[in-house]
C-alpha cells in the first residue's frame, strides 16, 4: 500500500496545462480509436461485420465516452474548431488554443497507428497488398473522410461550414446553464446523440468530420504510413 502512495506521488502531474493537455490528449485518443475501428470494421469485412448506420453510432458513442474521459480536467474540446468558439465566447485563453489544437491533432495521430496496428492484417488482406485512396479496394477512407465524386471544393466548404455550426450551437446549447437543464452527468449523452444526428443527416458529402483534429491527424498518418500524396487530393485531382 505504502509503495503504490509512493508511486502516485511521484507520478502525479501538478501543472494544470500539462494535466490539460495529457486529459484531451486521452479523450482525443479514445474518439479517434473507437471511430476508426468502426470504419475499419465495416470496411475490411466488405460490409459483412458492420455498415454505415454501425460506423456512425461507434462514432456517436465514442463522443460520449471520449467526453466523461477527459471533461473533468480539461473540458474534453476533442475539436480545434470547439476550442477556437471557446476562445471566442472567453471560455478559454486564446494562448491556450494552439496547444490544445496541436495536442488534439497528435492524439487523432497516434489513435491512427493504434487502428493501423489493430487492423494491420484486415487491411493488408482486404487491399491485396496496396495501400490506396481510390479504386474498389480503398482503405484510406477508413480513416479520413473523402468528398463524394459529384462535390465542388466550394460545396465541400459549406458541407462543413454548415455541420461544424450546427455541432458548435447545439453542443453550446446543451452546456448553456440558463437553457432547459440536461440532468448533470448527461451532457456526454447528449452531445454523442447530437453527433449522431448530424452524421446520419450530414455525412452524405464529406462523410461528416467536422473536426479538423479528426480529419488531419489521421490522414496525415495514411501519408506517412504508405497511401502516400493521394490522400491529400481531392476527387479526380481537382486540389
Amino acid at each position: 500500500s505504502s509503495f503504490l502512495k509512493r508511486c502516485r506521488a511521484l507520478l502525479r502531474v501538478r501543472n494544470q496545462l500539462v494535466r490539460e493537455c495529457l486529459a484531451e490528449l486521452l479523450a482525443v485518443f479514445i474518439l479517434i480509436l473507437i471511430t476508426l475501428s468502426g470504419a475499419a470494421q465495416m470496411v475490411t469485412s466488405s460490409g459483412t461485420k458492420g455498415n454505415i448506420l454501425t460506423s456512425q453510432v461507434a462514432g456517436a458513442l465514442a463522443v460520449m465516452v471520449a467526453i466523461y474521459t477527459g471533461a473533468g480536467v480539461s473540458g474534453a474540446h476533442l475539436n480545434p474548431a470547439f476550442s477556437f468558439a471557446m476562445c471566442l465566447v472567453g471560455r478559454l485563453p486564446w494562448w491556450k488554443f494552439p496547444i490544445f489544437a496541436a495536442v488534439q491533432t497528435f492524439g487523432s495521430f497516434i489513435a491512427s497507428a493504434a487502428v493501423y496496428a489493430l487492423y494491420y492484417d484486415a487491411i493488408w488482406y482486404y487491399s491485396n497488398g496496396t495501400l490506396s485512396a481510390s479504386g474498389p479496394l480503398e482503405t484510406a477512407s477508413i480513416f479520413a473522410t473523402y468528398p463524394a465524386d459529384y462535390l465542388s471544393i466550394s460545396n465541400g466548404f459549406v458541407d462543413q461550414v454548415i455541420g461544424t455550426a450546427v455541432l458548435l450551437v447545439g453542443a453550446l446549447a446543451i452546456l448553456d446553464t440558463r437553457n432547459n437543464g440536461i440532468p448533470k452527468g448527461l451532457e456526454p449523452v447528449a452531445v454523442g446523440l447530437l453527433v449522431f444526428a448530424i452524421e446520419t443527416s450530414m455525412g452524405a458529402n464529406c462523410g461528416s468530420p467536422i473536426n479538423p483534429a479528426r480529419d488531419f491527424g489521421p490522414r496525415l498518418f495514411t501519408y506517412v504510413a504508405g497511401w502516400g500524396a493521394e490522400v491529400f487530393r481531392w476527387v479526380e485531382g481537382r486540389g
